[in-house]
């Protein structure tokens, strides 16, 4: 027995695997091993479930990555709302804050948070989110609960978005209703929570939102529905703006009042219920009135014409920031006397359509004018035939040439105030003047027949190609006509101390977009322009008031001009007296004297910008001006021969409150001194007290002026002043068509100028124009100019700038006789005058005598007549 090696370990495994077996099936474990196989199992499956959750997590959040990426790959960036500037309103504002008009793509003004009352922020929250200065941009219970209520009806029928979740919506993306767009919405919204305030995102959401009838925001609404900013609304107002933003045209108290009370309500008990309003509170708001206030939008404006310049001038400061809106421009336009310069404007034409019976009914007369033939093209004024009416559409049918239109009479008030039926306004082929609102429409042409010869000859082709294809042409559909029967008129007001304008007319109609005839209109100005000739001829001591001028037609040698009063002309006449009575022979001789091209820079001076021809139809008016012009240079002899720039626009601030620099105002120059401008000023108060002008005296205070009347009455004028107001008014038709017989400027333009100055002086007390040092007042014979002799009983006082006054004493009127017949011929510096336009008459045809021919047409200036002899380059002013 080897008893020094020790016994070998045999271990369990093989210990088990030894042991005897009986054959058959394995003994049943013990229960304790059992319940050890089970747990071992479940562990196995539960890491098994445990990876595959870990895997499908993984999975999913790479989805999601991918999914983030896929849709931020081209999102906008939300960088931008922090100086995000959405479209605002552009008020333009009388001097007094009278708002005149409003410029926008879309109408909000910008408030800021801290503008905003706590009502109308704790309404918006109750009623679009209440819960929004908790979350973080999302409401995931919301936006779980719309995605069941989405998957049940298979389509996009509710939504679960926060403000910010709108604000993203509004501003960064589009409003459709897909899951692409609110997968951008939610990641953006995240965003925006991270790089704006609370405070920020709501001041957005409140002035982004749209509460119909064009209103965006809740300034723009506050002042539509209460006529009151939004800092003042109440409770109940405040619940009641924000009931619109639901639905605007369903929840608009100015669509549905009863339902939009109800929505207001349904908000004032989420802010009760929400904790943001007790109960006393909502109980008052429910019981408060709804007070809308007075819709006052219209077409019509109080001055449309200002409204477009303060747009040419933002444009011109600002660039294209102009476009974004948000600026307050101040005007110098005094509210009381627009409307009252529209008033007389519109008084004066309507009296000279009643004169010349152009208002409904129109009857036929034997002797119509010929009407037009043709087509009918471009922006002008044609001769149409009525060829009847359609009382159940309100429109009158006239035939244009060749053109078939209507004319709507609902636009054509002017000319029917009276609400006549069409067919009760004119008669069947009366002649109406018309003009085309838009272009012509072409007539359909059919397509052309197949089957033709393909062999024909040459010619047979080009006749082919030359005559329209296919089957005669369908007539066209009526052109939009619209009536122009009465002239059109302009009327500027310049405040003669500060230069500001303070009324702008351009034209019958107020309304956006029409002709500013006052501002860009260049017409003839007539005698008008004789104030410069003779101001001229003062401030270069070539003329006084008693200068003796010729006033006789026949004494000119080849030129017959006609003077306005027939009952001139037969004598000489001294310089204020051919002013008054607007002897047009006198202003010539004065012309002649003192050198055009001197009137012309005199003219430029004192505020004439227009080009101007430097012959001697400039007298009469011959060059085209603007009513503007004329205002400003007249407002230049007013305030002492001193010319200052009218000014419009005082003041413009821009969207963040701070005044925007407007361009520099030239510095006031003097063109005449003020003894000179005192001098002419007394010359054109005759125009009134003995001239052409008397109705102006029912004024009952000095005022100085000129009527002017071009050829055939094409153009009619008065331009005037008294010590406040320089004012100038035109009226004529914009195709410079005769005004008619017995029209001039003392019935078509001044009745116009005294209705505006009696509103505008209702109120001033009486002045007259100030003397100043450097002007005498001597005695004069009325005849020669000279100084009166004494004890002349005749002698008239006249009024001279120091030094220029008659030395001479006027001879004995017997020492006199014979003088008229040894000075009968033409002055030399006359000879060889053509006419002028103005008030002049037409230069005779070649070969034909020049006395008796019709006038020359207004539109077009004559050749320049020959200067004087010494005329000098413009004096410098």
């Amino acid at each position: 027995m080897r008893g020094s090696e020790p016994p070998q370990r045999i271990s369990t495994a093989a210990r088990t695997a030894s042991a005897p077996r009986l054959e058959g099936p394995p003994p049943a474990p013990p229960d304790d091993a059992a319940g050890h196989d089970r747990g071992a199992r479940i562990a196995t499956w539960a890491k098994r479930i445990g990876i595959a959750l870990a895997a499908l997590l993984v999975l999913a959040a790479a989805s999601v990555v991918l999914v983030v990426r896929h849709y931020e790959a081209d999102l906008p960036s939300t960088r931008e709302l922090k100086d995000y500037r959405p479209p605002q309103v552009t008020r333009i504002l009388a001097r007094d804050g009278t708002r005149l008009g409003e410029l926008f793509t879309e109408r909000r003004t910008v408030v800021r948070i801290g503008e905003i009352p706590n009502q109308v922020k704790l309404a918006t929250l109750a009623a679009e989110d209440a819960g929004f200065y908790e979350h973080a941009g999302l409401n995931y219970l919301g936006m779980l609960r719309a995605l069941a209520v989405n998957l049940r009806s298979t389509q996009t029928r509710q939504g679960a978005s926060t403000i910010t979740q709108q604000v993203v919506k509004n501003v960064l993306l589009t409003p459709d209703r897909t899951y692409k767009r609110k997968a951008r919405e939610i990641i953006l919204a995240r965003r925006i929570e991270q790089e704006l305030t609370k405070d920020e995102i709501l001041e957005l959401y409140l002035n982004k939102i749209y509460f119909g009838h064009g209103r965006y925001g809740v300034e723009e609404a506050s002042r539509y529905y209460f006529g009151k900013s939004v800092r003042d609304v109440t409770l109940a107002e405040a619940a009641l703006l924000v009931a619109v933003v639901k639905g605007p045209s369903v929840y608009s108290p100015r669509a549905n009042l009863e339902r939009a009370v109800a929505r207001r309500d349904f908000v004032l008990d989420q802010m009760h219920r929400k904790g943001f309003a007790d109960e006393v509170q909502v109980e008052q708001a429910k019981r408060e009135p709804v007070v809308l206030a007075i819709e006052t939008e219209s077409l019509a404006e109080l001055a449309p014409e200002v409204v477009s310049e303060a747009q040419r001038v933002l444009r011109e400061v600002v660039g294209p920031a102009a476009q974004q809106g948000g600026y307050t421009i101040t005007t110098t336009i005094d509210p009381a006397l627009q409307a009252a310069a529209r008033a007389a404007v519109r008084k004066n034409l309507d009296a000279y359509a009643k004169r010349h019976k152009l208002f409904g009914p129109l009857a036929r007369t034997k002797k119509e004018p010929p009407p037009f033939e043709g087509t009918p093209a471009g922006h002008k004024v044609f001769r149409g035939v009525v060829t009847g009416a359609d009382d159940a559409r309100g429109t009158l049918s006239v035939r244009v040439g060749t053109l078939e239109g209507t004319v709507a009479l609902r636009g054509a008030q002017r000319y029917n105030p009276n609400g006549l039926a069409p067919s009760k306004f004119a008669d069947v082929d009366k002649v109406v003047r018309v003009s085309l609102i838009g272009p012509a429409p072409e007539p359909v042409v059919e397509a052309a027949a197949t089957g033709q010869d393909e062999d024909e000859d040459a010619a047979d082709g080009e006749a082919r190609r030359a005559a329209p294809s296919g089957s005669p042409a369908k007539p066209a559909a009526p052109a939009p006509l619209r009536l122009e029967l009465g002239p059109e008129g302009a009327l500027v007001a310049i405040d003669v101390r500060t230069r500001e304008i303070v009324a702008l007319v351009g034209g019958y109609e107020a309304v956006r977009g029409g002709l500013d005839r006052a501002t860009f209109a260049r017409r003839q100005p007539g005698s008008t322009f004789k104030a410069f000739v003779y101001g001229y001829g003062i401030h270069a001591r070539t003329l006084t008031p008693s200068t003796i001028l010729e006033t006789n037609p026949q004494a000119v040698a080849g030129y017959k001009p006609q003077n306005h009063d027939e009952s001139e002309g037969k004598s000489p006449a001294r310089l204020r007296e051919a002013l008054a009575h607007s002897v047009n022979v006198a202003a010539v001789s004065a012309m002649s004297r003192v050198g055009p091209s001197n009137v012309v820079a005199f003219a430029g001076a004192l505020g004439v910008q227009s080009k101007l021809g430097a012959d001697l139809s400039l007298a009469l008016g011959a060059y085209e001006v603007t009513p503007r012009e004329m205002a400003a240079a007249y407002a230049s002899i007013a305030a002492g021969g001193v010319y200052e720039p009218p000014v419009l626009i005082t003041k413009i601030v821009g969207p963040g409150g701070a005044e925007i620099p407007l361009p520099t105002r030239p510095p006031a120059r003097r063109v005449m001194e003020e003894p000179e401008a005192y001098v002419l000023t007394s010359l054109l108060t005759s125009v009134v007290q003995t001239g052409t002008a008397k109705q102006a005296r029912s004024l009952g205070r000095p005022i100085a002026g000129k009527t002017g009347t071009t050829n055939q009455s094409k153009d009619t004028w008065f331009v005037g002043y008294s010590t406040d107001i320089a004012c100038a008014v035109w009226t004529g038709y914009d195709d410079a068509a005769p005004l008619g017989k017995g029209e001039a400027g003392a019935t078509a333009a001044l009745p116009a100028f005294v209705d505006f100055m009696k509103q505008a002086h209702a109120k001033r007390p009486v002045a007259d124009f100030p003397v100043p040092s450097g002007v005498v007042r001597v005695k004069i014979d009325p005849q020669t100019g000279l100084l009166a002799r004494e004890g002349q009983e005749d002698a008239v006082e006249e009024v001279f700038v120091a030094g220029t006054e008659p030395a001479e004493e006027a001879p004995v009127p017997e020492a006199d006789a014979g003088a008229e017949a040894a000075d009968g011929g033409a002055p030399e510096e006359l000879q060889g005058v053509v006419p002028a336009p103005g008030e002049g008459p037409r230069p005779a045809e070649p070969g034909t005598a020049a006395p008796g021919t019709a006038p020359a047409e207004s539109e077009h200036a004559p050749e320049p007549g020959p200067l004087p002899t010494g005329d000098t380059a413009p004096p410098p002013f």
